[in-house]
This record gives structure tokens, sequence and C-alpha cells, in this order.
């Protein structure tokens, strides 16, 4: 099932997309999308409606240098265990939504990647038993404002901007994300290609990691990394994460006025 969330002449609404192409249908789901989702009976084309974020999490945790080509090109070894950070739910935005480039930064870099997304609140989950409690998969863009990364020395700053974590287009519930291809590009330009059986940890090993340190609600989000070929973006740009099973995530990029 693709699961998303529209904004509709009747409002703002979680979504089961069916179809494709042109032909792709958004029929409402009642109340949520976790656990067994019923629907209100309603449904729009597609093109009629606008999709956002496709979902509302609690938290963003992401996990850094997680390619180990990705830790070469950043300067350092690829770490021995997770390293984990937090972004505010604020920084979500969906497709097609601008990525503001905030006034105190020179240098804001894409990264796409992979997102996991929680589908019940869960904590310690051994990694034999981490891919029950997943809800499903989207692509995701890790915007960094990199000069403020090496100025202050911790990722908060750099990572937190309003709009620096672009979601979608969908949730993909059903979907072997251990060995998916991951694309990202800026005007059409493939700056990243590579592929998630690369990660250094893996989804279930990152879950196992991640709830023994909190608990993960239903609708958190996991960012599973990025890999090389990160780079930076400016004003007028559009930057285009596309993985292999879910689809494409696209954002403009613009310069905060």
């Amino acid at each position: 099932m693709r699961l998303g969330r529209v904004a509709s002449p009747d409002g703002v609404a979680f979504v089961s997309i069916e179809g494709d192409g042109e032909s792709r249908i958004a029929k409402e789901i009642a109340e949520h999308p976790f656990g067994s989702p019923t629907f209100t009976g309603r449904s729009w084309p597609l093109a009629d409606v606008r999709l956002l974020a496709p979902i509302l999490a609690s938290k963003v945790v992401a996990i850094g240098k997680n390619y180990a080509a990705h830790a070469a090109e950043m300067g350092g070894e690829a770490p021995a265990d997770p390293v984990i950070f937090l972004k505010p739910n604020t920084s979500i935005v969906g497709p097609d939504a601008a990525i503001v480039l905030p006034k105190s930064s020179n240098e804001v870099h894409y990264e796409g990647e992979l997102a996991v997304v929680i589908g019940r609140p869960c904590k310690d989950v051994p990694a034999a038993k981490a891919l029950d409690v997943v809800l499903g998969y989207t692509a995701a863009n890790d915007v960094s404002a990199r000069d403020q990364q090496r100025q202050d020395g911790q990722w908060t700053r750099a990572k937190g901007h309003d709009t620096f974590c672009p979601l979608g287009p969908w949730i993909e519930t059903q979907l072997d994300a251990s060995d998916v291809d991951i694309t990202t590009e800026v005007d059409g330009v493939v700056k990243q290609r590579s592929n998630t059986s690369l990660l250094l940890h893996d989804i279930p090993k990152i879950i196992e990691w991640v709830s023994a340190v909190m608990t993960l609600l239903p609708g958190d989000v996991i960012l599973t990394g990025t890999p090389e070929g990160v780079g930076p973006i400016v004003d007028g740009q559009s930057v285009s994460v596309t993985i292999g099973g879910i689809g494409t995530l696209t954002n403009p990029v613009t310069a905060k006025r």
C-alpha cells in the first residue's frame, strides 16, 4: 500500500494512493494510517489534490556517516556504532515545497536518503523483530548547513532549520528496503547514486540501536544515512531524490528573502 497525506478541496487527509501515472487515485483514510486503515469512501484523482509530507512525526532520528564512501568524503573513518542525531519535526516539508536557504549559511548541501517510518510505539526492539514495528519507507533529503556543522562541532543547528527535512512523495508499506537504489539529482544532473545494500548499519540494527535510547512513536521517522556525492544547492535549483520501489521526491530551492 502507498500511504500519503494530501490537501484536498475538503481539507487535509491521510490517503491510500492507488493506480499508476495519471490515473492515480487518492482514497481517504479515516483518522490515521496505522494498524488496519479504514476508508471514508471519498476519493480524488491525485492530480486534483496536493501531496503533503506523508507523515506527521513527533521526531526525526537521523544516522550519520552510514555509508563508508560518504564517511571518507567527509574526512573521517566510518564509525563502529551508529551515530544518531535529531532533526525537529518543524524541519519536515512535503513534495514540491521549497527548501529555504537561511541567511545565516553560505553552504547548504543536499543529502538523499531512505527514510523508515515507524508504525507503532516501541522500545528496546531486538534487530530480529525490528521490521515488525515499521509502517513503511519513503524518500528523504537531510538538508544540511555544512558551514554551521563545522562551526558548531555538533549538528543541531546545521540540520534543524525549517524546511531541512523534505519527505515523500508517499510511504510504501510493501518494500524490501535492504537492496534498493538511491539517486539524487540537482537540476536533472545525477549527484548521488548508491544502494541500501551498502549501509554500514542495516535497518534492523538501526532500529535496535535507536529504540534502546528512546521510545519510538507511530509516525516517527528514521533517516538511514546518505551515500557519497553530497554537495551544495543554491537559489533557483531543484533537488530530486529517487528511491527504487518508492518514487521521486522533488523540491525547489529558494533563498530566504
